[in-house]
């Protein structure tokens, strides 16, 4: 077990703390430097590598303690970065693990740990999408790290046969690219529905761990709460699953390459907009009847049950683009 993290370009004080670390639930710098007889500003080094590489969390209050990540987890997310070096070290990854899930039981303040800075953020997603072995569940909403950016590590999830439900803040499909991305991950099995407006946001992993921002009403999106097995996780499960009940379902077997109408695009467009019947007529300048007979022309054309359905759908078609 010498230099148990060399292949990652870490040393031997590294390795030392990292196992240290694995054989107590938590630990601060001068227990470490007492137990390993290394300088308390080495072992501070030495903690800072191992946090930047995704191997140690720092926890929230006074004074400050450490933990290790989960072996199994925070190994498979290194070997994205480093295949080959990491292949003699995941041969180890089972042994470690069973050392860590022999000090587990946190107590009541080790319940929720603070995540700081986008990389923070990053890597703690990756850590807990390529360790999930059965479900994540997504509530997808602004504020992002990365708009836009395609997430690799659910498709490779969903390629290991882990179970993605996702819950969509409706207006986000309708940016650019925003169907697109929602297109490949329903082509490869993710369950997706959405709703008008979302301000939750957060991710679940097989009902153990969860990432939240550290306020649904704030515009920091490179600060949030790792949030382990507790009352407040089950609530935020319960959450989920009220909102997924309520949201609505996108995907579908409906041919809707067609494009519409340029007469039910206009009603289309007022419709998704929240306009009534009475509204649209007036402004098109047709009969009520009349709107009723293309909206569900409209909705029937796409496949949908209700009229935000329809608007949702519309958007990821790009029927509602500036451009049309």
């Amino acid at each position: 077990m010498d230099h148990l993290l060399k292949p990652v370009g870490l040393g031997p004080v590294e390795s030392d703390v990292y196992l240290h670390l694995l054989a107590h639930a938590q630990a601060a710098v001068p227990q470490i430097a007492q137990a390993l007889e290394v300088a308390a500003p080495r072992i501070r080094t030495a903690l800072a590598r191992l946090a930047a590489a995704g191997l140690a969390n720092r926890l929230l209050g006074r004074p400050v303690r450490w933990i290790a990540a989960p072996p199994e987890v925070a190994l498979d997310a290194l070997v994205l970065h480093h295949h080959q070096e990491l292949d003699g070290l995941r041969v180890q990854a089972r042994e470690l693990s069973l050392r860590a899930k022999a000090t587990e039981g946190a107590g009541p303040g080790d319940l929720i740990e603070v995540l700081e800075g986008a990389d923070a953020v990053l890597r703690a997603l990756t850590r807990l999408e390529l360790g999930a072995r059965e479900e994540v569940l997504i509530i997808d909403s602004p504020p992002y790290l990365q708009a836009g950016s395609l997430n690799t590590n659910e498709l490779q999830a969903l390629a290991r046969g882990v179970s993605y439900r996702a819950i969509y803040h409706a207006p986000t499909l309708a940016e650019p690219g925003g169907s697109q991305l929602l297109e490949q991950y329903l082509a490869v099995g993710e369950q997706a529905r959405a709703l008008p407006e979302i301000r939750m946001k957060m991710l679940i992993a097989d009902r153990e761990q969860a990432i939240v921002p550290i306020s649904f009403t704030g515009t920091d999106a490179a600060t949030r709460l790792l949030i382990r097995r507790s009352p407040l996780l089950d609530a935020l499960l319960l959450a989920f699953e009220t909102l997924w009940e309520r949201a609505t379902p996108l995907g579908g077997a409906a041919d809707c390459r067609r494009g519409p109408d340029p007469r039910d695009l206009a009603v289309l467009r007022l419709m998704a907009s929240g306009a009534k019947d009475r509204t649209i007529a007036r402004a098109l300048n047709i009969t009520e009847r009349t709107v009723e007979r293309r909206v569900a022309d409209i909705l029937r054309h796409l496949d949908a049950s209700t009229r935000f359905q329809a608007g949702v759908k519309a958007a990821r078609l790009g029927w509602l683009s500036d451009d049309r």
